[in-house]
């Protein structure tokens, strides 16, 4: 389903129109003929998920501000979210971008405070103000509050065919561009890593629940983020990686049912147990 931003048109979220109706494919506005159905090709695009596999840290891209840096820059202190796109697509990973900013934009934690983001272009031919100009369409369509954050949180990176190749095999993103097409064949997801740079989580699709957000991030932490009351929500749900988001973990819950059933009886006990002292000790007294 593609997200409609009207309201924010005049922000900079207008777009050109999308490619092929494949809802895999993402067209650059070049030449080459159309597709209309589902290529060859498309059997080996597909995201292997990698789970507490430690990403390539010493990979070097380039920032928006076209300042050579090393992955690892980003990593140490907080978790990332972690988006591998294209900028020029206005498909599929405009979606995978307007997912993540809607979510970003309710969660309670705030990106350059609790976590940070990185986005990756896995196009080797576009450079760093393309990258910018896609970070500032993004950063203010966040609430004032949270920009100035977002500004040094959210990095929009570019980089050569063989540091994009090998980031890309590390989190296990396959696509593959169509010559006949001029088109990137891919899936959709982002990824949450600690701040170690180990995978923790993965989200499909282009809508990205900002509850199943929030508990990766606290998990990716070592639950260092959010509060005791989260910690306890999230306790009550647990992370499947087959489906890519939380389901409610029955045994916890009926866990902590059976917990604070005891405690319940235990504190009616402890309360009728001094009237019932005084009972007696009236019927000892008559």
């Amino acid at each position: 389903m593609i997200l409609v931003f009207t309201a924010v048109a005049s922000q900079g979220f207008a777009q050109a129109p999308p490619g092929p109706s494949s809802p895999l494919y993402g067209a650059r506005p070049s030449s080459g003929s159309t597709s209309t159905g589902l290529p060859v090709a498309l059997r080996d695009v597909r995201i292997d998920q990698k789970l507490n596999e430690q990403l390539p840290l010493d990979l070097v891209f380039r920032d928006e501000s076209g300042q050579e840096v090393k992955l690892g820059k980003y990593f140490g202190q907080k978790p990332v979210v972690l988006a591998l796109v294209y900028y020029d697509c206005p498909m599929l990973c405009t979606q995978i971008l307007n997912g993540m900013v809607t979510s970003f934009r309710v969660l309670p934690f705030q990106i350059g405070k609790e976590f940070d983001v990185v986005t990756i272009s896995f196009d080797p031919r576009e450079k760093p103000d393309l990258a910018a100009t896609k970070k500032k369409v993004y950063v203010d369509y966040l609430p004032d509050k949270m920009q100035a954050g977002a500004n040094n949180g959210w990095h929009f990176l570019t980089g050569d065919p063989a540091n994009i190749e090998r980031i890309a095999d590390a989190v296990g993103f396959r696509y593959h561009y169509d010559e006949a097409t001029k088109q990137f064949a891919h899936a959709s997801a982002i990824m949450v890593a600690t701040p170690e740079g180990k995978l923790s989580h993965y989200f499909y699709g282009v809508n990205y629940s900002a509850r199943d957000l929030r508990f990766g991030l606290m998990e990716a932490s070592q639950h260092k983020i959010g509060s005791v009351a989260e910690q306890l929500t999230l306790y009550c749900y647990m992370y499947d990686p087959a489906k890519g988001g939380y389901g409610l973990a029955i045994m916890r819950v009926m866990r902590i049912a059976g917990v604070i059933t005891v405690i319940g009886i235990v504190a009616m006990i402890l309360l009728l147990k001094p009237r019932r002292s005084q009972q007696m000790t009236k019927g000892v007294a008559q």
